[in-house]
């Protein structure tokens, strides 16, 4: 029986041999952590199909990221959910606004974690959408000015970073304007370049109560069938001056993933969603998986793709099963 000079399972008969060879290395050094935050105090409200996850007040907030940064995670990305909502999104800059208090208290008493901050409308608009509504469309380029004050907003109460998600065409030129006008040329911009329109968002839409009140967000997400159109985003953002650019969702996009890491040259972020969170933790509940492998398993494809950043739900999970 011939057998070739090289044989795989050489190098793969124990772990020491595995560890040696293994190509993707996964570290708490990869990980953003995405929380909810809302107005109160002593808040932490469990997000029913996000397990682990929970909507906190900013006291609980400081809790979770000091938590994060003991177990090796170098950012939080923070979402808000404010008290009152309204067709102009008001509460997205305003000063005294859920995520710029978070931001302050964050810096105040965990200043060495990294505080991003997620500029999009959503949240804060009482139909849902990511922008302006004019004649029942949401509008492009009457947003940008919006998403710009926000972006500032967040810039003067301490953010290390800002993090673009609405999709609108222009929005981080807007943004990076805006911010380098008012003296933050130092503040680096994580531009959600190739977003998807996603069914795998369902649990986020939940946790960040954002759902659109009337149609859909496809006129200005990606339609999930193209490839090459995410390049094409992702050369205007790089072009307007993105520092990260990211691919969302991750694990039906690991392709994108791949073309961006072989045709850009600056860090890749990839979004990890609360579906493909919920997927695993449904299976591991009803004992179809083991729940702790596929989360690792899953990770580790993503930063093969050529992730450098993954921003996860199972961030801190992750962190503590890699420390074992």
């Amino acid at each position: 029986m011939y057998f070739p000079d090289y044989r795989p399972r050489r190098l793969r008969k124990n772990e020491n041999f595995r560890r040696l060879i293994r190509e993707t290395t996964l570290a708490a050094d990869d990980f953003m952590y995405p929380l909810f935050v809302v107005p109160g105090k002593g808040v932490k409200k469990p997000i029913a199909s996000m397990p682990g996850n929970f909507q906190m007040s900013v006291d609980h907030i400081v809790r979770e990221a000091k938590t994060a940064r003991e177990a090796g995670i170098p950012a939080v990305l923070l979402f808000g959910i404010p008290d009152r909502k309204d067709e102009l999104a008001t509460g997205a800059f305003a000063r005294d606004g859920i995520v710029q208090r978070a931001v302050r208290e964050l810096k105040h008493k965990v200043p060495d974690i990294l505080v991003v901050t997620d500029v999009c409308l959503c949240e804060y608009t009482s139909h849902g959408h990511c922008g302006m509504i004019e004649k029942g469309e949401v509008d492009n380029d009457s947003t940008l000015e919006v998403l710009a004050e926000t972006a500032v907003s967040h810039a003067r109460a301490g953010a290390d970073m800002v993090a673009p998600s609405a999709m609108m065409d222009g929005q981080v030129g807007a943004i990076r304007a805006g911010l380098d006008e008012a003296g933050f040329e130092g503040t680096p911009i994580m531009a959600y370049s190739a977003k998807y329109a996603s069914c795998f968002y369902g649990p986020f839409r939940d946790a960040a109560e954002s759902a659109p009140q009337f149609g859909d967000r496809k006129a200005y997400q990606m339609d999930p069938a193209n490839g090459d159109e995410a390049i094409r985003e992702i050369t205007l953002d790089v072009e307007e001056g993105a520092d990260i650019i990211m691919v969302k969702p991750a694990l039906a996009y690991l392709d994108v993933i791949r073309r961006a890491r072989e045709e850009f040259d600056l860090p890749i972020a990839a979004y990890n969603v609360s579906g493909e969170f919920a997927m695993i933790k449904a299976a591991a509940q009803l004992g179809w998986l083991d729940g702790r492998r596929a989360m690792l398993e899953v990770l580790t494809s993503i930063k093969r793709a050529g992730a450098d950043i993954i921003i996860t739900y199972f961030a801190l999970e992750a962190a503590r099963a890699l420390a074992e």
